[in-house]
Formats: C-alpha cells, sequence, structure tokens
C-alpha cells in the first residue's frame, strides 16, 4: 500500500529515452489536438467572464493566455487555458476512464512554457508523465467514482498538472510526494455541472491547482505522504470501489496515450455513434428536416445518463444531448461547432427533430455503437447501425484529419499564416530548443504583450 510513493518515485526519475516512439507520436497528436481545442475556444464567452471576473485578481503578468493578447500570472494563465481548451467540448479523451487527459496536464505546461524557457524535448516528456498519472489515478477509481457524480477530468487531472509541472520543476521523489498529496486534496469537479460554463471551469482549475501543488512542494510544503492510498484518501473517499493496483501496474511499460481517442464532434464523446449514422442517413438519402417524421435511437445505457438532455435552450446543454445530435445530424449532415450555438439549438427544424426522437437503452450495444430508424412523412422506415464511430480505438482520426480540425478552430482566434506555423510546430515539438517559440505562434498578434488587473 505506497501506490502514492511508487508513483512519485517513477514521474521524478523516469529518463525520457524510455518513451517509445509510438507513445512520442500520440503525445505529439495529444497536444497538436488540445492546442487547436484552447485556440477555438479562447474567444468563447466563458473565458471573456473569467478573465473579467479574475484578470484584475492576478499576479505579475508573465504568462501567455493561448489565442489571446492579455498576459497573467502563470496560475490564472493555467486556468483561463484549462477554461478554453475544454469550453467547446471538443478535446481528447480516454474512453475506457472518460478523463478529458490532455486538457489540464498542457493548460499548465504552456502557461509554464510562455514564462520559462524550456526545451520541447523537456515538454514533451513532462506531458507523457502527467498524462499518465492523471490517466492511471483515473483508472484506479472507475467507474465508481464516476458514477458518483464526480467529474473525473476535474479530480483525475489535478494530479496530472501537478506531475507535468513537478517534473520541469526538477522536484525529487519527496517532494513529488507531496505535491500528488496536494493535488489530492484539491481534487473537485461535479457531473451536476455538465451543460454549463463550470464543465470548463474543472479542467482549468485542475491545472492551476496543480501547478500550485508542484511550486508548495518544491518549497517544502508538506502533505500526506498516502495521498491516493489511505483509509482517508482520494480513492477511499471519492470511490466506493477502486482497484488500486492500477496506479502502478506497468509503469513505464504501457502508456495511456496510446488508448487516446480524438474528437470530430464537439460534444460528450457518446453522442458520436448517433451522429455519425446520422449524417450517413442523411447523405444516403438526401434527408431534409421536413421529410423526417419521428427518430427512434437504440443507444448505450450511459448515453441515457450522460445525455439525456431533450428539452434544452443553449448550445451548452446541445453538448450532452443525444438527441440534438441525432438532429443536426439528419438536418444539417454535419456537427461541427456552429451545431452547438444557441441559435442550432433553438432554429425551429432542429428543435422538432430533436423532440420527436425517443431514445431507448440497450444492453446489447457498446458505447460506439447505435442503432438509428428514421420514419419519414410517407411512412419509409430508412435504418442504419454504426458499429464502430469515427474517432474511437478501431476507427482513428488521422493525423491529417486533426490537422483539419485544428484548422477549423484557430482561425477563429489566429490568422491562416499563424494557424500554419502553429501546425508545424506542434509536430516537431520535441526537437525545439525553447517551446516559448509555439506559444508564440499561438497568441493573438501584437497585442502579446498587453496586461490584465
Amino acid at each position: 500500500m505506497d501506490e502514492t510513493r511508487r508513483l512519485a518515485e517513477y514521474l521524478a526519475t523516469s529518463p525520457p529515452e524510455d518513451v517509445p516512439d509510438d507513445v512520442r507520436h500520440e503525445a505529439r497528436r495529444s497536444i497538436l489536438n488540445y492546442l487547436g481545442c484552447a485556440l477555438g475556444g479562447s474567444r468563447e464567452p466563458a473565458v471573456d467572464a473569467a478573465m473579467r471576473a479574475l484578470g484584475p485578481y492576478s499576479g505579475p503578468a508573465t504568462a501567455a493566455v493561448l489565442g489571446r493578447g492579455e498576459r497573467l500570472d502563470p496560475l490564472h494563465a493555467s486556468l483561463m487555458n484549462g477554461i478554453s481548451s475544454h469550453v467547446h467540448d471538443y478535446d481528447d479523451t480516454t474512453p475506457g476512464n472518460y478523463i478529458h487527459p490532455s486538457s489540464p496536464v498542457a493548460s499548465a505546461l504552456f502557461a509554464y512554457a510562455s514564462q520559462s524557457r524550456i526545451t520541447g524535448g523537456d515538454f514533451l516528456h513532462a506531458f507523457v508523465l502527467g498524462f499518465e498519472a492523471e490517466c492511471r489515478v483515473g483508472n484506479a477509481v472507475f467507474p465508481a467514482h464516476y458514477d458518483a457524480g464526480w467529474h473525473i477530468t476535474g479530480t483525475a487531472g489535478v494530479f496530472g498538472a501537478a506531475a507535468a509541472i513537478g517534473r520541469l520543476r526538477g522536484i525529487a521523489t519527496p517532494q513529488m510526494v507531496w505535491a500528488l498529496g496536494l493535488a489530492a486534496t484539491q481534487a473537485a469537479g461535479l457531473r451536476e455541472m455538465f451543460g454549463s460554463m463550470a464543465k470548463s471551469f474543472h479542467p482549468g482549475r485542475a491545472a492551476q491547482n496543480g501547478y500550485a501543488a508542484a511550486l508548495l512542494a518544491e518549497a517544502g510544503f508538506t502533505a500526506g505522504e498516502h495521498a491516493i492510498e489511505a483509509p482517508r484518501g482520494f480513492a477511499a473517499v471519492q470511490a466506493a470501489r477502486s482497484d488500486l493496483s492500477r496506479v502502478t501496474a506497468g509503469l513505464g511499460v504501457d502508456y495511456d496515450l496510446r488508448v487516446n481517442t480524438y474528437k470530430p464532434f464537439p460534444c460528450g464523446i457518446v453522442n458520436h455513434p448517433t451522429i455519425d449514422g446520422c449524417i450517413q442517413l442523411h447523405d444516403a438519402h438526401g434527408l431534409t428536416a421536413g421529410r423526417v417524421r419521428q427518430v427512434r435511437l437504440k443507444v448505450a445505457p450511459l448515453v441515457k445518463d450522460l445525455c439525456n438532455k431533450q428539452r434544452i435552450g443553449t448550445g451548452l446543454e446541445g453538448k450532452f444531448s443525444v438527441y440534438h445530435g441525432a438532429a443536426v445530424g439528419l438536418v444539417r449532415g454535419r456537427a461541427g461547432l456552429d451545431e452547438y450555438t444557441d441559435q442550432a439549438v433553438t432554429d425551429p427544424e432542429i428543435r422538432r427533430i430533436r423532440e420527436s426522437a425517443v431514445a431507448d437503452a440497450d444492453d446489447s450495444l457498446t458505447e460506439d455503437q447505435a442503432r438509428i430508424a428514421v420514419e419519414l412523412n410517407d411512412g419509409a422506415v430508412i435504418e442504419t447501425f454504426v458499429e464502430q464511430s469515427l474517432g474511437n480505438l478501431r476507427k482513428p482520426m488521422t493525423d491529417g484529419q486533426l490537422e483539419e480540425k485544428f484548422r477549423g478552430q484557430a482561425v477563429r482566434a489566429l490568422p491562416e499564416a499563424q494557424v500554419e506555423d502553429a501546425i508545424g510546430l506542434c509536430w516537431r515539438i520535441d526537437g525545439l530548443e525553447d517551446v516559448g517559440e509555439l506559444v508564440r505562434a499561438a497568441v493573438a498578434g501584437s497585442a502579446a504583450a498587453e496586461t490584465v488587473g
């Protein structure tokens, strides 16, 4: 029963050369996907509100906020990066635990790299280790922790940010133990917040608090040394059942980056099979809203648990509505950022079809599957079965598709030439002498020197 210390020792001492090439490439993919999401969300009302509310309380403005011109202290910049990268619910997901793993870790790392010179190799290695710490802690308490109502991205994410920043700061094993303990005592986030701005607050606060945990530990601020496994530690308090062996089993051999996935649609990942199938029906039959009478869905039980919102009024709520996903897929033949706005949710045609839909849980279906039957006004019924939806582990997005996803988001914040520079730098990040070069490519124009507070 020494999981905290064993994990801390690995995080503090694991050499970069031990990371396999395939894991390094997946880390680049994750960073590219993360940065596109952060840029795409950087001008959203949630980020604007957080900047107005908390910017005046920032310390020395030394760190950039991705996609924007303002500068804040690194802790507040971590928070803003986390909000922007998750606000569209477009960031990566590990389907084995439903963590959005890159947002807490990369949000802290980019804030750090914007005010401290670090090499790309060190940045990538810290990202890999933070990702690993976060997912392993999450794996140990999933699914009981998630079922209880905790948002695992917020609760597990703080461990990842603490590990990544602690590694960059070069803290030794005893301090890393404290950093994990300080992370554990700050682990928070409620699933009740889904469909509101507060959901994106979770990875932002995890990034901010994890960063602070590493700094405090480095300064000698102590914490309980069995924070994960103790009878009153993280796992016991926040999960009715846990498997602590998953924290350390296969350390340095089995990497959760290998089971990371990237979203083709900006909404809850369990909606994706339904959306994929409805787009297929739209394209195959030339569907218009006027032809559709009713929609019948059979989905995995978790879909009804997570995404059963039907009478909704905002784009954020739409991200957790399998009915809305079906409606936009059938009516528009797509489900991009524009399909999850307040305007799309309140569109009369989309609303009618959304409210005509019926969804039943089917235990025989996996969370990558859906059965869809659409009754048309002429009485005909068209159907499809999605066995594996785009973006899952067996049907992953390609590097080229991730680049296109990046462009579609990043142009909302940056000029096209700057977007292309950022893409190229992401792919060669571990060769950069200073990750500040990538940060500068991901910050809005000449206003980058502007401060808040």
